[in-house]
């Protein structure tokens, strides 16, 4: 497995130049996020990550975690080191608030350190990214109390946080939750349950786990209106915030999966000696509220978890592709194989791919950043929609995208890509979760066409829509070169297949789940595309316009001119597919046997 590269110049370039810092400096929270500061954390978080994570990412994926016979869970050889390098840096807290310990800077700024960590060892970094939605959840929903107690500990990374949802009769579909929380004289719940798919559920890289767990109260109403959300620590804690003894959850057994082998994804068993003690997190009830603070969290960040691989497997495929030589040169001689056409087509794909969904998902984190911090509460409320509108199509299409270029990256590999010595195998292995996690990316889809469009009749998505119709008109009527005007033309037509693409959605969906149901893949997808291309155009306008030409820019120019030829024609395909669905075509007739 290759070295790896964080690609700075990237992320400086999408902050400084497309996305704008800027905008969030002259919020109050984010004075002191000068370009000087965001320079140099994004130069240390890129130390961390390519001397330290990177080199353990094919040992943690041959070790795995470990569940001993004592019942303890040990991590590969260096992760405990490796987390405390993480923790002495501050890493944790970058986007919680200064009074929790944190650095208090722009989720932006630590969206591109997260890509990093997970670009890295995708792996390792899942553990800071499960507590950064804990705290993000406490910070929200936690009592006065609950705060003290446990926040400045998450920040600092000395205690880790979970997500328990999952279990056995209750994936996707969290209104069948059995887990039961039984309230005490002293106000505390007994919790029994188990919950399975825990990431780093268990672990010996810090002396206590903070498990957030989904529970119903006895006789809660049916469904999600039935759930409540509780702390339930490893070790309880004394008022004081000291470790005090063990709480009543253990680890039953580690998943053994197809990838991220070095996470430990555990089983955990609430309540085996009478109740594990839990402390109710809000109002009895309203757990999935609390919880989806967490999960938009989290969504975002698997949806990076997707960028990031695509960065991993493509910088691995280019240095084979220069290494490996195949075929004959112009010259007679034997070639690399970067010499060949359609081995320059699938790196150029993984390439621009990667880089338009890192701009999405970069953009989102900063329409993050103005609904938390926009002064202006009708400003905050339009950001939020913003957000909520992008973080499905950054969750699915990103991931999606994950284990295409991952498995690219294999194919230029060739027959070495197969063999697992290479470790292109394990970028693909390892991305395969990213579209099932986190709800699935059908469930993301569903998510965008019913909650996010069809619920405002498309207002937030037209708003967009005519944002990016104003870059298209300033590309095509101020002075610019050919190729940025081909691409505003590009893109206009694409965005005039969305609007008709919206308005059938609006037209067959909003009384027809079958049919919403059909049409919301492609949809997502087609949506996705279009939003990307315009943060492209935006990035081309930059690059050709800049007043000296680099290698950097001339890269990305090249990059922006093949996502308009190349890939964002696709969106064409997914409004055909959404004009011709028909629901006679919808129902399965064949039979089961």
């Amino acid at each position: 497995m290759t070295d790896f590269t964080p690609p700075i110049q990237d992320f400086r370039f999408l902050i400084h130049d497309v996305i704008g810092l800027d905008t969030l400096a002259t919020l109050p929270r984010f004075t002191e996020a000068s370009p000087d500061l965001v320079d140099a954390i994004l130069e240390e978080a890129a130390k961390l990550a390519s001397s330290v994570l990177a080199p353990l990412n094919r040992i943690g994926d041959q070790e795995g975690a470990i569940l001993l016979d004592d019942g303890t869970v040990r991590t590969p050889t260096g992760w405990k080191e490796a987390y405390a390098q993480f923790c002495d840096g501050g890493w944790q807290g970058i986007s919680a608030p200064e009074a929790e310990g944190g650095m208090g800077l722009p989720i932006l700024l630590g969206a591109c350190v997260a890509e990093m960590w997970q670009a890295s060892n995708m792996a390792f970094a899942l553990c800071p990214m499960l507590t950064a939605g804990a705290i993000e959840a406490l910070t929200v929903h936690g009592s006065s109390q609950q705060r003290t107690l446990y926040l400045a500990r998450l920040v600092s990374g000395e205690w880790t946080g979970t997500m328990n949802l999952t279990e056995p009769q209750a994936g996707s579909d969290l209104s069948k939750v059995r887990s039961i929380a039984v309230r005490q004289n002293d106000g505390s719940y007994a919790i029994s349950g188990q919950k399975i798919f825990i990431t780093y559920g268990d672990h010996e890289m810090t002396e206590n786990i903070v498990h957030l767990v989904l529970a119903r109260t006895p006789g809660a109403p049916e469904g999600v209106k039935g759930i409540s959300l509780f702390i339930v620590p490893k070790f309880l804690v004394s008022e004081t915030g000291e470790i005090a003894k063990r709480n009543d959850v253990s680890c039953v057994s580690l998943e053994r999966k197809l990838g991220i082998h070095a996470s430990p994804t555990a089983v955990l068993s609430f309540g085996d000696r009478g109740g594990a003690t839990g402390y109710l997190v809000g109002e009895e009830g309203k757990g999935l509220a609390c919880m989806f603070t967490m999960m938009n969290n989290a969504r975002l960040a698997v949806g990076q978890q997707g960028v990031a691989i695509s960065e991993r497997a493509y910088q691995q495929a280019l240095e084979y592709s220069h290494q490996r030589k195949q075929g004959k040169a112009s010259t007679g001689d034997d070639a690399p194989i970067i010499l060949h056409g359609d081995v320059q087509r699938m790196l150029m794909r993984m390439r621009s791919t990667t880089e338009a969904a890192r701009a999405l998902s970069l953009y989102a984190a900063t329409q993050l950043d103005l609904a938390h911090h926009q002064p202006d509460e009708n400003q905050r409320a339009s950001a939020q929609a913003r957000a909520d509108l992008l973080i499905p199509l950054v969750k699915a299409w990103s991931t999606d995208l994950g284990v295409d270029n991952a498995s690219l990256g294999v194919q230029v590999h060739g027959g070495m890509g197969f063999i697992e010595e290479t470790g292109a195998a394990q970028h693909l292995r390892d991305a395969r979760i990213a579209p099932i996690y986190e709800g699935t990316n059908g469930i993301q889809a569903l998510d965008f066409i019913g909650r996010k469009v069809l619920r405002d009749q498309a207002s937030t998505l037209n708003t967009l829509i005519s944002e990016a119709s104003i870059t298209i008109e300033t590309a095509l009527t101020t002075k610019q070169n050919g190729k940025v005007q081909t691409a505003a033309r590009q893109l206009q037509t694409a965005l005039g297949h969305l609007c008709d693409s919206t308005k059938i959605v609006l037209d067959r969906c909003d009384n027809d789940a079958a049919m919403a149901q059909a049409l919301a893949s492609p949809y997502l997808r087609q949506t996705a595309l279009c939003i990307a291309g315009w943060l492209m155009l935006r990035a081309l306008m930059v690059a050709s316009n800049a007043p000296e030409a680099t290698d950097f820019l001339s890269r990305k120019i090249a990059s922006c001119q093949f996502f308009f030829s190349q890939i964002l024609p696709e969106a064409a395909f997914m409004a055909t597919q959404i004009a011709n669905c028909d629901a006679a075509e919808l129902h399965e007739t064949q039979p089961l046997f």
